[in-house]
């Protein structure tokens, strides 16, 4: 973090807790607190529950509007831990290092086995990014991963704080994300018959290879990022890097074909033919 001090003592967790949520538009830091309270109560089998009585409080989560918009405070004393921002997002990322100051099952969601005592060491964290934009690139044109991988990567994203997935859907080699006006694309455009083995041989496997997200799963994918103030950016790359695509439209294409999807890595002369109306429309679509 961009500040901290490590002062004494420690916060002992007890059994049970109680919680104070500032009240905040469309209720978005209660559902933040929420969501790390029921992996928290999943991990720990400690029991946290709501008060509006600050005193009685020992988690505080405060409303700071002079705070920058992904900015927390985090005071951590043998009494009470507070916490301070302006938006969901700094809520969410003071209470990311809230879990990491703990033992890192809490981080991971795996309940220890056996008793434990949870504490945490009394601190004093401001932080805030110094960039606004903090992004992975996954390419699956090349590699297909799956939702539940997706799903690990923007968990992990969100341990380190980053908050711009770059999704890369389209690549010469495999078309990945369902467009119901025009199937051939998954169902032509998101399977090689064949990889290279090795980065540029004449060896191949001879393995069907592919896979696509359909417009629901993306969906699933997007909603699960935004909960961990995630914003996903696709990516569909053009005018080159269109060999999947132009395999399943052939006639998008400079020279008509024939194409396939490619097995093999590198930069290609066939591309998406922009003096066609057809294919702007494509584009468009």
């Amino acid at each position: 973090p961009a500040h901290l001090t490590v002062k004494d003592g420690r916060f002992e967790f007890g059994n049970q807790l109680k919680a104070k949520v500032t009240p905040y538009q469309g209720d978005s830091v209660h559902m933040v607190f929420e969501s790390f309270k029921k992996e928290f109560q999943k991990v720990t089998g400690i029991k946290v529950s709501s008060t509006q009585k600050e005193a009685k409080a020992a988690i505080i989560l405060n409303l700071n509007q002079q705070l920058p918009p992904e900015a927390y405070k985090l005071n951590v004393s043998k009494e009470q831990i507070r916490i301070e921002a302006a938006r969901p997002a700094g809520f969410y990322y003071a209470l990311q290092t809230l879990k990491q100051l703990m033992p890192r099952n809490v981080m991971a969601g795996v309940a220890p086995s056996g008793h434990q005592e949870w504490s945490i060491p009394s601190v004093e964290i401001e932080d805030a990014p110094r960039f606004e934009w903090r992004g992975f690139m996954l390419d699956e044109g090349r590699h297909f991963f799956g939702k539940d991988e997706i799903k690990r990567v923007i968990d992990m994203m969100a341990t380190y704080k980053m908050n711009r997935f770059h999704w890369h859907l389209t690549e010469d080699q495999g078309w990945r994300i369902e467009i119901k006006k025009y199937p051939k694309l998954t169902e032509i455009g998101a399977w090689r018959d064949r990889t290279v083995i090795g980065r540029n041989t004449d060896e191949y496997d001879n393995t069907r290879y592919g896979g696509f997200y359909t417009q629901e799963q993306a969906k699933e994918i997007v909603e699960y990022a935004q909960e961990r103030y995630i914003t996903v950016i696709p990516e569909v790359d053009l005018p080159g890097h269109m060999l999947a695509a132009l395999a399943a439209y052939p006639e998008m294409g400079c020279t008509g074909g024939p194409y396939e999807v490619c097995p093999r890595w590198g930069v290609f002369e066939d591309v998406l033919c922009i003096g066609n109306e057809q294919t702007m429309q494509f584009l468009e679509d």
